[in-house]
């Protein structure tokens, strides 16, 4: 290879013109670039002050909620004052059994079934009940025969002392008219004797014909039977035995008598007056509100749970409802009438209310961006909220999130409203 041309390829051109250079200390800049830093300097500080007009982070920030409605409990009432859960319970309810211990004989019901008062449920095995009283029918016969006996010997001793009386005296001796007088005596003693042994025979007999009759057992009320114990062959008795002996037959309940029972606590239970309205909801059917009432407040205390029983009762009936189901009570406040319900209440959350050291209770109203300090007067307070019955109109918006630190006029940012 010629070593020339190899040094030739190597040789470096030094007239050739560079591509690119880098800018030298000193050398100064282009206009143009310049101006666009510029602008785009002016552009980001524009957009700061757009978007503290806007956002106005130096404003108090507060949630608010909306005043709603507190009559919206329907016709039963108006708003819910307290909550309480208890249990579907029935104030009649009885496990029948027979009066006296025997072997069931017939089971004449099924679970489900409706029965009347007095119907026959079930029959026991009445021989035993049925010779007793044959035989106490046979002793009472014998009794009222021996009556019919007395009554012939006496009149026979009565007819022979009157004639031994008319006979004049000292013609019969002395003794004779004594002994038919006490003949006549002790006829009459007899025939009072056998009357009080016919007497006895006869309850004797009554005695067994209850007994057999307390064979049948029969439904102590109308209802519905929801549980069958015994079975055709078993013994029962009226008190627990020992081996194998049941003590009922079957369980019937009149579920016209079905109530709620709830445990309200003590804290609470000045709240609740026999005949006020409330409102239930089973657990089985949560979207079914039934109107029910107040029966009574049970009183005595719970001392272990702090809790009084209250008895409500249902304004409506249906077979849906059936003992021991879960329910939720809702005790509502009478609904207002005339004057008084032109000025309904509202609720709002708790902490939108505010107390001053003067004890006056306020609110902040949030219209236009600004907080309108509002002077309210209070009702009850609930798991719901707090009911304002005057200062206040539904669906107005109140602070609820930094209002304890609003004064009235002053703008705020809304950060969110609250979904109660």
């Amino acid at each position: 290879m010629n070593r020339e041309h190899l040094a030739s390829q190597l040789k470096i051109d030094r007239d050739e013109p560079a591509v690119r250079r880098r800018r030298r200390r000193g050398e100064e800049r282009p206009p143009w670039l310049l101006f666009a830093a510029l602008g785009l300097a002016a552009a980001a500080a524009l957009a700061g002050v757009i978007w503290f007009a806007v956002a106005r982070p130096d404003l108090p920030q507060v949630e608010t909620a909306q005043a709603k409605a507190a009559w919206s409990g329907g016709a039963a009432g108006g708003g819910a004052l307290l909550d309480a859960s208890g249990y579907v319970v029935a104030r009649r309810e009885a496990t029948v059994s027979a009066k006296i211990a025997g072997k069931v004989d017939k089971v004449l019901i099924e679970e489900g079934q409706h029965v009347e008062a007095g119907q026959v449920i079930a029959t026991l095995d009445d021989s035993n009940a049925r010779a007793s009283l044959e035989q106490a029918e046979a002793q009472a016969a014998s009794t009222a025969a021996n009556v019919k006996v007395s009554e012939a010997n006496l009149a026979e001793a009565a007819s022979h002392y009157a004639r031994i009386r008319r006979i004049p005296a000292g013609v019969m001796a002395e003794q004779a008219v004594e002994d038919d007088r006490s003949a006549y005596d002790a006829a009459e003693a007899s025939l009072v004797l056998a009357r009080r042994q016919a007497a006895a025979g006869a309850a004797t007999v009554n005695v067994y014909r209850r007994n057999e009759d307390d064979t049948v057992v029969r439904a102590p009320f109308a209802g519905v039977v929801t549980a069958t114990a015994a079975q055709p062959g078993e013994i029962v008795a009226p008190v627990a035995g020992g081996g194998f002996t049941r003590t009922g037959i079957c369980t019937i309940v009149d579920m016209d008598s079905l109530e709620v029972e709830v445990d309200v606590a003590e804290s609470f239970i000045s709240r609740v007056v026999p005949g006020m309205p409330a409102s239930i909801k089973l657990n089985a059917y949560p979207d079914w509100e039934i109107p029910a009432q107040v029966i009574t407040v049970i009183p005595t205390a719970d001392r272990s749970k702090a809790t009084v029983t209250v008895r409500v009762g249902f304004k409506v009936r249906d077979p849906r409802i059936v003992p021991e189901m879960g329910a939720h009570v809702a005790f509502l406040s009478p609904k207002p009438t005339g004057a008084a319900a032109a000025t309904r209440a509202v609720i709002v959350p708790a902490d939108a209310v505010q107390s001053e050291d003067s004890g006056q209770s306020v609110v902040f109203v949030i219209e236009g961006g600004k907080a309108e300090r509002r002077a309210v007067r209070l009702g009850d307070r609930t798991a719901e909220g707090q009911f304002v019955i005057a200062g206040l109109s539904p669906g107005e918006t109140v602070a609820v999130e930094g209002a304890d630190h609003l004064k009235d006029g002053q703008q705020v940012r809304v950060a969110a409203s609250k979904t109660r």
